[in-house]
């Protein structure tokens, strides 16, 4: 079952078991849901997959697989596959993002598709800009959060598009071309590469979409940077100390606290063993760009509510949360939203599993999740220039 196509992609409907294990089949749900995979790709690999190790091979014989037969973008995305679950002292890692860059490219170099590198500091930040169809209707920045890449998000911004906004999408420190070529490091203080995007191309009212913890990132940058005027989150946590239980996030703190050379010990022989947790805790330091596996811990800890800054935040907000997000426990919900004291106006929409949506950041059902930012954000404007007051959600 698919959505309706609109800017040129289809985005099927539902979530599928293509893996008994979430994390591997939550990245094998990702490109499908996103209009980049084919169905039979996945389900076959998700067969044949029990270890990182039959991950890179299976996800890179699909790449091969496509490639041979001209199909760019599955091929483009199944290296991403590859890429994203590759551990960071692999020699294959980068040559895998530079194999998924090049075929992401050229499977779409005739959608127009404008590449900007955006000065910040004594580096820069990768961007892309799809420009609208029609009578343009404003600007929208989109981004992702910890470890994604912009491109990942290109069926979403030629949505937009064919929406009539301009849209643009970059990479920030820590993420995608900013890390692996740049070197920028993941920062949570998005004010500053949000604010180097507004300065660049001389913007004073967008509106600002984060997705996973790039809502949080987004959120952030609403209460320190006055010229994002609507802001919309997806999948993000207001506090990343209380995504675990109680219980294990006092044992990490003691841990940190009064043990720590023993849990950098602990730590690194798990890399060394290999795994789902090793791959977590080498991952986390390779976008933090960290030798001490504590110090990552330390930074997940900085991702907390007094760093967010909820309070802050002015502007018209909507909230996005999947029922069932296996990464973000829908306990953290009404908190944040009972945090968002001084914005315009707060709206939320939670997700459920009778749309296909209920996975974090809505991949099931990624055409509902567009249709709601759209229309929420086409009211708000529309309140804004009118005076008006509540908007409605569709379902």
């Amino acid at each position: 079952m698919n959505s309706e196509g609109h800017g040129g992609f289809a985005f099927p409907v539902g979530y599928h078991r293509f893996h008994k294990n979430q994390l591997f089949n939550f990245q094998l749900n990702r490109p499908y849901s996103l209009g980049y995979a084919r169905f039979e790709d996945l389900e076959e690999a998700g067969k044949k997959i029990t270890t990182f190790t039959e991950w890179k091979t299976e996800m890179l014989r699909l790449a091969e697989e496509a490639l041979s037969e001209d199909r760019l973008m599955n091929a483009a995305f199944y290296y991403r596959a590859v890429e994203f679950y590759t551990f960071p002292g692999d020699p294959d890692k980068q040559p895998l993002y530079d194999r998924f860059s090049e075929l992401f490219y050229r499977a779409f170099e005739d959608h127009g598709i404008e590449r900007v590198r955006i000065p910040y500091g004594a580096n820069h930040l990768p961007a892309i800009i799809v420009d609208p169809e029609g009578t343009p209707r404003g600007n929208i920045i989109l981004h992702g959060g910890y470890d994604s890449f912009i491109e990942e998000f290109y069926s979403l911004m030629r949505y937009f598009a064919a929406s009539s906004f301009r849209i643009i999408g970059f990479d920030g420190p820590g993420q995608g071309a900013a890390r692996r070529k740049s070197g920028l490091l993941l920062d949570f203080e998005w004010e500053k590469p949000v604010g180097a995007v507004l300065n660049h191309f001389g913007l004073e009212e967008v509106t600002l979409i984060g997705l996973s913890m790039g809502g949080y990132f987004a959120l952030r940058t609403a209460a320190f940077e006055p010229r994002v005027k609507r802001v919309i989150a997806s999948g993000h946590a207001y506090d990343y100390r209380k995504v675990a239980p109680a219980p294990a996030t006092w044992l990490l703190m003691f841990f940190r606290n009064h043990l720590r050379e023993f849990t950098n010990k602990l730590s690194r022989w798990k890399i060394r063993k290999g795994g789902m947790e090793a791959w977590n805790i080498s991952h986390m330091m390779y976008v933090l760009g960290l030798d001490e596996p504590m110090a990552a811990l330390d930074f997940a800890f900085s991702m907390n509510e007094e760093n967010l800054h909820s309070d802050k935040v002015r502007q018209d907000v909507l909230i996005l949360v999947s029922r069932q997000d296996h990464f973000i426990p829908f306990r953290l919900h009404k908190e944040q939203l009972r945090r968002l004291t001084s914005a315009r106006s707060v709206a939320d929409r939670v997700f459920m599993r009778e749309e296909h949506a209920h996975n974090h950041c809505q991949i099931g059902n990624i055409g509902l999740a567009l249709r709601v930012m759209e229309d929420w954000i086409d009211k708000k404007t529309t309140e804004q220039k009118s005076g008006e007051g509540s908007v409605d959600l569709p379902h």
